[in-house]
């Protein structure tokens, strides 16, 4: 059993496990165990009620919710914690059954959490502060997300997508700063939102189910993510431009993956190039 902790705490969703508890245990002692407790409790115990059952039904075997776990970790980080604790609950429930809704063959097309927090925001009215980013902590806070980030995106080989991402954000932001008025854009630059957007990239876009593995990909991937977080932005100013442009995303990645497994698929007898299948067919003037 112990061999088999450690085993799983070297995999991707066992480190991001380790590095959620570390950034927890800098900003909830801040935060107020109180005030953050019920919206935490309440999004993981909803994660492994639900995820549990389906589990053993697919696979006939026990299995620990490690992915629900991590959505309703994300999700409890992101909204705001004045939220319910049955908010907090929807709303990873939600995120927990899109894995099983909205699938192609191959994997879920949308990451979790970023799906619920969107339908939270029309379906509760919520608010999210991205408390877990600690925007609220000293600056060493913000060099204790960028190394653990910076960690979790080297081990599930994410980085190319995550400096294209940042490197287009902040470029749009910065020319839409001397095109208009800077005021417009300047939030973006200062807390809360800069240790949003690195939370943002470093453990919601790097969602290796949602995110493409070649590097090629990857770079194309963190351009339209990018380029739709910044245009949501701009046209709408709505709180969840950066999960809109994961969630678009998260479609292109599905669509290229559809397309790529569609070619692969082995030709009908006779559908080869050069060749025709006829059909038999009986003379009705015989026999």
């Amino acid at each position: 059993m112990f061999d088999g902790l450690l085993k799983f705490f070297r995999t991707p969703k066992g480190l991001l496990i380790i590095v959620f508890a570390v950034l927890l245990a800098l900003t909830v002692p801040f935060e107020g165990a109180r005030l953050v407790a019920p919206g935490l409790a309440a999004a993981m115990l909803t994660a492994a009620l639900v995820d549990v059952p389906i589990l053993r039904w697919r696979s006939r075997r026990w299995q620990f919710p490690s992915g629900a776990l991590l959505t309703g970790l994300i999700v409890a980080m992101i909204l705001s914690p004045h939220e319910s604790w049955k908010v907090a609950a929807m709303t990873t429930a939600i995120g927990v059954l899109s894995k099983y809704v909205a699938r192609t063959r191959t994997a879920n097309v949308f990451n979790p959490a970023a799906l619920a927090l969107v339908a939270a925001f029309y379906l509760f009215s919520t608010e999210q502060s991205w408390w877990g980013a600690l925007p609220d902590l000293p600056l060493y806070a913000l060099a204790a997300l960028f190394a653990t980030g910076v960690f979790i995106t080297d081990r599930v080989n994410k980085l190319p997508l995550v400096l294209v991402f940042l490197a287009g954000y902040f470029l749009l932001f910065t020319a839409a700063a001397f095109v208009a008025s800077p005021a417009r854009v300047a939030e973006v630059f200062r807390t809360p939102d800069l240790h949003a957007v690195l939370f943002f990239a470093f453990f919601i876009l790097t969602d290796p189910p949602t995110s493409p593995v070649k590097y090629r990909d990857q770079i194309t991937c963190g351009v339209i993510v990018a380029v739709v977080s910044f245009a949501v932005f701009e046209t709408t100013g709505v709180v969840y431009y950066l999960l809109a442009g994961v969630l678009v995303g998260n479609v292109w990645e599905a669509w290229r993956r559809s397309r790529l497994l569609a070619r692969r698929q082995p030709r009908p007898a006779g559908s080869a190039a050069g060749t025709a299948s006829v059909p038999l067919s009986i003379d009705p003037g015989r026999g």
